[in-house]
């Protein structure tokens, strides 16, 4: 009686210790196919990123968080991930490569270094000739149609307030979308030469007119230069009153029903 009892005890041990390694192994397999997954995503198909700067203000905020897609132009060195740096740095071109349109909202790697990435709203395509004069944009000779949306006093900090009026532009090919000027026509970045686009080349320009480092500075970026289009806002924090380019911290969840602004969650870019 005692032999088969204690052959039975340790079948039902060695039956119990296969499951434990077997549901282990089931656990191993899960995560490693949810990191496949992960970086399958973010290497082709969408990639997130915050806002930390106003150049793009009215359409995007300090503290915006958006999905980009990867695939809507194709793929270069530029818009892989970073452990793919192994790539040779005289790798040029575009994979399955498709250009952008006008007005679309596109993150890109700054041409002054290839390695910072940043938003602005495609203004000038290859072959055209921008400018701007007393604040309007100009392109190929024909002034671009605007429309004055709103006028306010808004605070500049030190206690220091500027005019801020807000326009619908209207932009050639029917994209419609909202700027913001406060230098009212003024200063070097409203009154500039003709820019010609090069081949291969997009003009790149900030909504917020005024307060933007972009083409009328450093020139046009290259297609190969491109990261992806914006897409979508997933996430929204507030700025620290008083410090425009500060925001809430994300992680105080506990915060998360005064400093998230709830408004701006899953609103598309345009």
């Amino acid at each position: 009686m005692t032999e088969p009892m204690r052959l039975k005890g340790e079948g039902v041990d060695a039956s119990v210790k296969k499951k434990e390694e077997g549901g282990l192994w089931e656990i191993v397999k899960v995560i490693v196919q949810a990191v496949a997954i992960a970086i399958v995503i973010r290497t082709v198909l969408f990639q997130p990123f915050n806002i930390p700067s106003g150049s793009l203000i009215p359409t995007l905020d300090v503290g915006d968080y958006l999905f980009v897609s990867k695939y809507s132009y194709g793929y270069s060195r530029y818009s892989l991930p970073s452990f793919l740096d192994w790539l040779p740095s005289d790798m040029h071109g575009r994979v399955f490569g498709s250009p952008p349109k006008r007005g679309d909202v596109i993150v890109f790697k700054w041409p002054v270094d290839n390695s910072t990435d940043y938003i602005k709203r495609v203004i000038g395509l290859p072959g055209d000739k921008i400018q701007m004069i007393d604040g309007d944009l100009y392109i190929n000779g024909q002034k671009v149609k605007r429309e004055l949306v709103s006028e306010s006093d808004e605070p500049m900090g030190a206690g220091y307030q500027h005019h801020v009026k807000v326009y619908r532009e209207t932009l050639p090919g029917g994209v419609t979308h909202e700027i913001q000027t406060f230098e009212d026509g003024r200063g070097q970045m409203n009154n500039t030469a003709v820019f010609q686009v090069p081949q291969d080349e997009y003009f790149m320009m900030g909504d917020n007119r005024d307060n933007s480092s972009d083409s009328r500075v450093w020139g046009p970026a290259p297609f190969e230069n491109l990261i992806g289009k914006a897409e979508i806002i997933f996430f929204s924090m507030k700025t620290v009153p008083g410090k425009a380019e500060e925001t809430e911290p994300a992680w105080e969840f506990w915060r998360w029903p005064w400093t998230v602004r709830w408004s701006r969650l899953f609103q598309p870019v345009h």
